[in-house]
């Protein structure tokens, strides 16, 4: 997923130096959704690795 928000990234910047600027918004507003998406499940996931109890 954070593979995919910086390839939205790059799509964006590429699209913005062509002058191509609503494709250009339109890319980095995806990229940001990803990249916060990624985020939360990184938390979600680091949090329940945490809280699981060891077995054994």
């Amino acid at each position: 997923m954070l593979g995919s928000a910086l390839g939205f990234f790059v799509i964006a910047i590429i699209a913005a130096v062509l002058g191509f600027g609503g494709i250009a918004g339109a890319a980095t507003d995806i990229a940001k959704i990803l990249f916060f998406v990624f985020i939360v499940l990184f938390v979600i996931g680091l949090v329940m690795g945490l809280v699981r109890k060891p077995k054994g």
